[in-house]
């Protein structure tokens, strides 16, 4: 008989476990209490994953491959070549993820934000390996994860506020047609705005600008990311999307100061208005102004041309994105909230009482 294990994936910036920071401060659920704590005193087994706060959705997912399987993080010969960084990262074989995980675990991956992409490439990963790492190591020196065939180790994905399909938050800020100081934001907001970009600062540390989390969410490249990612036909995928904006004028969105925390209120401006077209030439318009202060409403729905369907708890089907509804919520409503506190429990409960109906 299989065992169900429930992992959650932070996003940027988060922390886990195996972080110190967590005991005192739970990305999951903050200051409302430890969520992934109180799904184990329930009696399922649930663990919080520690994985690079600003890395790529590869490093990340090599990371989380490493954790859950109680070994020594390998990047793959041919990517850290490539991105110009070490090959071989922190070692777990003495402090596993999960205590024992075989062919008879069904793994529930949970990612919040970047997480989302982190848990999705690694699926990806476990199913079908990687080629190019297959074709530049010898076998005896391959990791398991690049070899893949262990994708029905797998039952469920779930995915909350995850620009799946990349954030303009990124995009708007490298766009020169786009002058965010003529787009009017009170002095209060403007600040905690520089607050929160100077404490995610990227510190870069010589690898290659392509492997960090940034070059990840921008509309492009997550597109381009979506389509080395392959669904598999028996997993559940699941989805969240928020929206804590309300209509403006002109077809913009504003935040919403009742649900947008005053750390995302700048950015929620700046998304509510911004339009463009990207290099690859995909069109932002007005469904792409609705967000959550960092993440596109439309975008963390599912990724697009992939199967989805409307989320009906009485029929959820594999091999497709079963799209709940948006939350009325901000970005930060699954840790907790930062300077508006927020309380994520009832919505996990619910969460977990769904997902321990799957077969």
């Amino acid at each position: 008989m299989s065992n169900t294990v429930f992992v959650f994936c932070h996003g940027l910036n988060g922390t886990g476990q195996y972080d110190e920071q967590y005991e005192k401060d739970p990305y999951w659920g903050g200051a409302s209490g430890d969520v992934v704590a109180e799904w184990r005193a329930k009696g399922v087994e649930a663990y919080a994953a520690s994985v690079s706060p600003q890395g790529s959705a590869w490093d990340r997912a090599c990371e989380l491959y490493a954790q859950i399987a109680g070994t020594r993080t390998d990047y793959g010969k041919a990517h850290s070549e490539e991105y110009k960084h070490g090959r071989i990262g922190r070692d777990f074989s003495g402090s596993p993820l999960i205590a024992s995980w075989n062919d008879d675990t069904r793994l529930v991956l949970i990612g919040h934000s970047f997480g989302g992409a982190t848990v999705r490439l690694f699926a990806e990963l476990l199913a079908n390996g990687n080629a190019k790492e297959r074709a530049a190591t010898a076998p005896q020196n391959l990791s398991p994860l690049f070899a893949g065939g262990m994708g029905e180790r797998v039952k469920a994905i779930v995915t909350l506020a995850a620009p799946t399909n990349g954030t303009t938050a990124y995009d708007l800020a490298a766009d020169p047609e786009f002058n965010a100081r003529k787009v009017r934001t009170p002095l209060k907001f403007r600040l905690l705005d520089r607050l929160v970009k100077r404490r995610t600062k990227i510190r870069m540390d010589g690898r290659d600008p392509r492997d960090w989390a940034n070059y990840d969410m921008t509309l492009d490249n997550a597109q381009a990311l979506n389509a080395r990612i392959q669904m598999l036909p028996h997993v559940y995928y699941l989805s969240v999307a928020c929206d804590a904006t309300m209509p403006g004028e002109g077809g913009v969105r504003v935040p919403d100061s009742a649900l947008m925390d005053p750390l995302f209120v700048r950015s929620g401006i700046l998304m509510g208005c911004y339009s463009g077209t990207t290099a690859a030439g995909c069109v932002v318009d007005d469904a792409w102004h609705a967000n959550d202060g960092l993440v596109n409403t439309v975008s963390a729905r599912a990724p697009f041309g992939e199967p989805q369907t409307a989320f009906d708890k009485e029929k959820l089907e594999r091999g497709v994105w079963n799209v709940m509804p948006d939350l009325q919520v901000d970005h930060s409503f699954f840790s907790g909230g930062y300077i508006h506190k927020t309380d994520p429990h009832p919505f996990f409960g619910d969460l977990l009482e769904l997902l321990l109906t799957l077969e």
